[in-house]
């Protein structure tokens, strides 16, 4: 979707492993943009994307080698305010002008602190009220040398040249992480530089809603969509902002595997059937994929097993809806920007991802993806603009796969029913603790294990669950939640009480990485 009608600022990745902090502060502060990795971006694209400001991103790579990333020098001759960070401020010292050498001893990684020169710019507004500004660096070259035109604004004791400006053409570069926690004023810096830029501030989910219908509208004609309908916050907020565009000419799949969490089928076949009126197929296939399952334990073959029957059960019932040309998804902007990644290599699989990849070639239908430019935490602003409840657009994310990867071992419908139940309580006592918005994903995992206990004077021998809450942004970084031991007490004693078939519950602290949030 082409953002024509917003100011729009131009991300060039040299593939920083924090960019989309880059693009999160700025679309905080209402301000429209795009990552696109250092190759992509030719003279013509330039052209054809006029930003109206440019931000080099950091990288792993040294400018001094010679088949280093470079963007086209074109870009110092858009007139627009260039903001270059890390290895984006040598790769501009280096094509400009100035000098970037190894090392030696100059090198800084993690904290540290910036102080100023005697000359403030507007750039730092905000910044140096007290002597000197925490920053996070992360850096083995250095700058020797500035590019003729720049000036020294901050340095740092191992960064002599840590805020550098051409004031004349609007050139700002700095060696440290603006967009990272810990540079705590980060953001401020940001503010500045979108401001010195000229942008408005107009990039809101209003107007993106708005445009968004539209361009549907345009795209989709009098045709016919199908949406895979997960329930989960993305596929849902993308089904009611198309219904909104075309009405009934979308229909949405709900395929129910059988691994849903506690009156979940129900309630979203009721959402989106009875309250929005929207047309929904509602597959309930969970025979077929329990049956499947059966004597399955290895997550990986539990994923793809589940991956391949979902686009099989999916593609059976599309293929009912006559005159569908079109298939949408609630693929979001993190999902695009990794799929045209800057090194574009091969990276190890973790774990397999539940998805209808492959349908739309072998279904010959067109994609509608009209959450393909938002992060997470815009899409539930999104959802709260078309109106879908605060409790639904806040959930916590689940998993594809459900609960088959919450059931370490063999699935059974015995244990799926233990582990529905253990986890209706948990997350009922996360809300009535008034914990649910702190956290970014809370479950229960039952463990492939019994363990014997005592109940009433006798004997159980049931199997033991772990409870699982985790603290995190994005997803690919997280900490375990520090519940107080009163509450985890509360909580083992309402499971065991309640939960027939459990008899112990533990706490998994383990944070990401080392250990991935889901358990399979």
């Amino acid at each position: 979707m082409s953002q024509t009608s917003h100011d729009r600022l131009l991300i060039i990745d040299f593939g920083s492993q924090v960019t989309q902090l880059i693009a999160r502060r700025l679309r905080e502060l209402n301000v429209y943009c795009e990552i696109h990795p250092f190759q992509n971006v030719t003279d013509d694209f330039l052209k054809g994307f006029s930003p109206k400001a440019v931000i080099f991103s950091g990288g792993p790579a040294s400018v001094i080698d010679e088949a280093s990333p470079r963007p086209p020098a074109s870009v110092f001759d858009l007139g627009v305010p260039i903001l270059g960070i890390c290895y984006g401020q040598q790769v501009m010292m280096h094509m400009l002008g100035g000098r970037v050498e190894r090392g030696d001893g100059t090198a800084e990684f993690g904290r540290a602190y910036v102080t100023p020169s005697e000359q403030r710019i507007d750039l730092l507004n905000g910044w140096f009220l007290e002597e000197r500004e925490q920053v996070w660096m992360s850096h083995g070259d250095h700058v020797s040398k500035i590019a003729p035109g720049f000036e020294v604004f901050g340095t740092s004791p191992n960064a002599p040249f840590a805020i550098t400006a051409d004031l004349s053409r609007n050139f700002y570069a700095v060696q440290f992480h603006p967009e990272v926690h810990h540079t705590p004023n980060g953001k401020t810096l940001y503010e500045n530089f979108v401001r010195l830029a000229g942008f408005k501030g107009d990039w809101t989910m209003a107007a993106y809603k708005d445009e968004a219908i539209r361009q549907i509208r345009e795209q989709v004609g009098d045709k016919q969509v199908i949406c895979g309908l997960s329930g989960g916050v993305d596929s849902s907020v993308a089904a009611v902002l198309i219904h909104e565009a075309i009405g009934d000419q979308l229909t949405c799949v709900f395929v129910d595997h059988g691994l849903l969490r506690l009156n979940e089928a129900e309630e979203v076949v009721g959402m989106f059937r009875d309250h929005y009126n929207i047309p929904l197929i509602h597959a309930d296939e969970s025979d077929l994929f329990l049956g499947e399952l059966e004597g399955v334990s290895d997550p990986e073959e539990k994923r793809k097993t589940i991956g391949r029957l979902f686009i099989d059960v999916f593609q059976k019932y599309a293929g009912e809806i006559e005159g569908a040309e079109f298939l949408a998804q609630g693929t979001l902007y993190p999902d695009v920007i990794e799929s045209v990644s800057f090194s574009g290599g091969p990276s190890v699989t973790i774990k397999s991802h539940h998805n209808v990849g492959g349908l739309p070639e072998k279904m010959g239908l067109k994609l509608v993806e009209p959450l393909r430019e938002l992060f997470k935490d815009e899409v539930r602003a999104l959802g709260h603009e078309l109106g879908l409840p605060a409790s639904f657009i806040g959930r916590h994310p689940f998993p594809g796969p459900g609960l088959a990867i919450r059931c370490p071992g063999e699935i059974t419908r015995d244990k799926l029913e233990i582990l529905r139940k253990a986890d209706a309580v948990y997350i009922d006592q996360i809300r009535k603790h008034g914990l649910y918005d702190d956290i970014w994903q809370a479950f229960v995992a039952i463990l492939p294990v019994r363990t014997v206990g005592v109940m009433g004077d006798g004997r159980t021998y049931d199997y033991a669950c772990a409870l699982r809450a985790v603290t995190s942004v994005d997803g690919m970084t997280a900490d375990y939640y520090p519940f107080s031991h009163d509450f985890l007490g509360e909580t083992a004693t309402r499971i065991i009480n309640e939960v027939k078939g459990i008899n112990r519950v533990t706490y998994d602290v383990t944070s990401k990485p080392p250990g991935t949030i889901e358990w399979e």
